[in-house]
């Protein structure tokens, strides 16, 4: 007898070089130019590159003085947190016509799951189709997105044809499409760990398949699990649209390395005024204080401390900073500091709407 599962119908929304197309937008000036944001200054990182930077080898994350060797045209423009935000609110608005299971990982993607939506419509990819149009007609902007039965697989596939594209993954095309991805493609592996697997001959999907799970719980730890689980289709995680914020941060990167812990106290002090700022907009408050630390070659390093009651004071929280930076010696000039809060007292909240399944056995449109 054939063992019955359960499959939904889930859309990762991705939109496309997010940050960058809402400036472009906002100045047609930039249109069709290679710029990033941020980026600017001697010690500025890139937050997000226009795909004409992108030709170029410019990326997110990079040192903005690397991205400029790499593009020597390259336009350096300043965040505008506030102005994405806005986009983003209208762009989830969009979202919300047709389905409240809506979770949002960042300003520019979501998952939503249409298993059941408030159109009616059985087809996932017209509703994909749809909701990108929208977005174009309404906002202004392109997004891609990835259209199958899990968040994994879905999200995958919002990268397959970027910009501007969508990518179905119907049920019974799920296996040949995971055997057949580079290792490479798969949410969850890293560059290092995209290396391990070359080193053991797992390129592809399949290769990934054919090992046990024995072997992967031994060469990849606790994800070795998730790997073998994941190329074979199987992610139960649903789409959760209330998503409880678990910590609360600040850091600032320094235009000159800090060598004294006693040059890092002011410094300190205008972070945790700004994770208490926060903490109040958000009126939440935190038990666990974690001190970043990235030192002038990149390392990275964080101490922690758990008090006994909630906090959000900024000096207790700058105290407790404190505490954490003279625990031990540096290890060399700091570039970078942050304070992040954890351990919230935010309450689990019941979900609003209960997801509901469909069996694989019956006939499902995508």
């Amino acid at each position: 007898m054939q063992a019955e599962f359960h499959i939904r119908k889930i859309i990762h929304v991705d939109m496309d070089a997010f940050y960058a197309s809402v400036e472009q937008m906002d100045n047609p000036e930039l249109k069709g130019k290679p710029i990033a944001v941020g980026g600017g200054g001697k010690r500025g990182v890139v937050s997000a590159a226009s795909y004409e930077a992108r030709k170029f080898g410019v990326k997110s994350a990079m040192a903005g003085t690397l991205a400029a060797k790499l593009c020597p045209d390259l336009i350096f423009v300043r965040p505008r947190f506030e102005r994405y935000t806005e986009i983003s609110k209208k762009i989830r608005r969009i979202f919300y016509d047709y389905t409240d299971l809506v979770e949002p990982l960042s300003l520019d993607e979501a998952y939503l799951d249409v298993t059941e939506n408030k159109k009616g419509n059985p087809s996932a990819s017209l509703i994909a189709k749809e909701i990108r149009e929208r977005i174009l007609n309404e906002v202004g902007l392109t997004a891609s997105a990835g259209i199958s039965i899990n968040k994994f697989i879905a999200k995958v596939a919002s990268d397959y044809n970027k910009p501007n594209g969508q990518k179905t993954v119907n049920p019974e095309e799920v296996i040949s499409f995971l055997e057949a991805l580079d290792i490479r493609k798969f949410y969850g592996v890293g560059k290092v760990t995209a290396e391990k697997m070359y080193q053991k001959g797992i390129f592809t999907g399949l290769d990934l398949k054919l090992k046990p799970l024995e072997y992967l719980e031994e060469h990849f730890g606790k994800s070795g699990k998730y790997y073998y689980y994941i190329v074979r289709g199987i992610h139960h995680s649903e789409v959760k649209p209330n998503r409880i914020r678990k910590s609360l941060a600040a850091e600032r990167t320094f235009s000159e390395n800090l060598s004294s812990e006693v040059f890092m106290i002011e410094k300190l002090e205008h972070i945790a005024q700004e994770v208490s700022k926060r903490l109040t907009k958000s009126q939440v408050a935190g038990k666990t204080v974690t001190l970043k630390i990235k030192y002038s070659d990149f390392s990275l390093q964080t101490r922690s401390k758990t008090l006994p009651y909630f906090i959000s004071d900024k000096s207790i929280i700058l105290e407790t900073a404190k505490e954490l930076l003279y625990q031990e010696n540096l290890k060399n000039s700091v570039r970078l500091l942050g304070i992040s809060l954890s351990n919230l007292n935010t309450e689990k909240t019941k979900k609003p709407e209960t997801q509901k399944t469909i069996s694989a056995q019956l006939k499902f449109e995508f």
